[in-house]
């Protein structure tokens, strides 16, 4: 059976919407490859739009979790690379619909110069640990 701690301790900074630390034992390890705000078409969803971007990449996000077997409760790391880490608030909001705010993800934030096409302003991967 797949177990998983979240913890913060008082020897780091308070953390912001994440946890420091997510120990987690057993269990088959997920890894979903960076995903970013296209359709099942491959359409751009949100052109110049961040928040529709962000909304498109959690969505997607969730398909793969579903594809294997998986769920939020699952998912121990995401790492976000944004064109604009002015965008955060944004980014944050919508995750908070998708992830256990009570024991969220450790994670990981980077403002990227540019993604794989210019009109892509984020892309998150995640790592689940489900039973």
């Amino acid at each position: 059976m797949s177990e998983k701690r979240f913890l913060t301790p008082a020897t780091l900074p308070p953390p912001f919407g994440y946890s420091h630390v997510v120990e987690a034992t057993a269990g088959t390890i997920v890894y979903i490859s960076g995903q970013v705000p296209l359709d099942a078409e491959g359409r751009l969803v949100g052109e110049g739009d961040f928040a529709a971007q962000t909304r498109q990449v959690f969505e997607n996000l969730a398909r793969a979790l579903e594809a294997a077997d998986a769920t939020w409760s699952d998912v121990v790391k995401l790492d976000y690379f944004l064109r604009d880490v002015g965008q955060i608030a944004i980014v944050r909001t919508i995750r908070d619909e998708y992830v256990d705010t009570a024991n969220p993800p450790a994670s990981t934030l980077v403002e990227v110069s540019s993604l794989f096409s210019p009109d892509v302003l984020v892309e998150i991967q995640a790592v689940a640990m489900k039973a």
